[in-house]
C-alpha cells in the first residue's frame, strides 16, 4: 500500500467512525429525554446524559478552554498521521492514531454545533432540531453527548460499584486505541516521537 492509499484509508476510517459516532448520538437526542435510559441486558444500558467536560463526564477546565484544547490535538493529530504515513510506518498503528484522531473529531462536533442546532434537552422533553442559531446555546458551547452505560458490578444493595460513568461512541474510539497502544504499539510510538524513522521500501 502506497502513500496515497494509505492517505484515503485514514480519510475513510476517520470518515467511517465519524458517521457512526453522529448518527448515535443524533438518535438519542432526538428520541431521549436528559437521563432517560433503555435497559439492553442487565450489564448494558442507553442511558442519555449531557457533559461540558472531558471523557466520561470528567470536568476539570473551562468549557472554551477544553474545546480549543480539543481542536488544538486534533491538529496536532493530524500531522502525526501525515508524518506517519510519509515515513511508512506500519498501516495498523496508523489506524490506532485514526481511531483516536476520529474519537476527538466527534466530540469537537458536539462542543462546536450542538448548542446551535438543538433545543435543550430536559427530563420531560426531547430536544428538537432548529434552525442553525437558534439552539440552546453558543458556539463552542455545545454539550457532549453520552449514552453508553455498564454497571457491572453492584454491591448488595444495588448500588453501582462498576462502571460508573456514562460515555459515547467517541470516547470508545479513543480509550481501545490507547489500550491497543500500551498493549501492541509502545514501540511505534517511542520511536516517532524521539528519532526520524527512515521509510520502508
Amino acid at each position: 500500500m502506497n502513500n496515497r492509499q494509505k492517505g484515503w484509508m485514514v480519510a475513510g476510517v476517520i470518515f467511517l467512525l465519524l458517521l457512526i459516532d453522529q448518527a448515535i448520538k443524533l438518535y438519542v437526542k432526538l428520541h431521549f429525554r436528559l437521563g432517560e435510559s433503555v435497559e439492553i441486558f442487565p450489564w448494558w444500558q442507553i442511558c442519555f446524559v449531557e457533559n461540558n467536560g472531558m471523557a466520561f463526564g470528567i470536568e476539570w477546565f473551562d468549557k472554551l478552554f477544553l474545546t480549543l484544547f480539543r481542536m488544538l490535538a486534533v491538529g496536532l493529530l493530524g500531522w502525526y498521521l501525515h508524518d506517519l504515513i510519509r515515513k511508512g510506518y506500519k498501516t495498523a498503528y496508523i489506524l490506532v492514531i485514526s481511531l483516536i484522531t476520529a474519537g476527538a473529531l466527534g466530540n469537537i462536533i458536539d462542543c462546536l454545533f450542538y448548542g446551535m442546532i438543538f433545543t435543550q434537552s430536559t427530563p420531560y422533553e426531547v430536544a428538537a432540531l432548529v434552525p442553525f442559531g437558534q439552539g440552546y446555546g453558543s458556539f463552542f458551547y455545545g454539550r457532549v453527548v453520552d449514552m453508553l452505560y455498564f454497571p457491572l458490578i453492584h454491591n448488595a444493595a444495588g448500588e453501582v460499584l462498576f462502571f460508573r460513568p456514562v460515555f459515547n461512541f467517541a470516547d470508545s474510539c479513543i480509550t481501545v486505541a490507547v489500550a491497543l497502544i500500551l498493549l501492541f504499539f509502545r514501540q511505534p510510538l517511542n520511536d516517532s516521537l524521539s528519532k526520524p524513522k527512515k521509510e520502508e521500501e
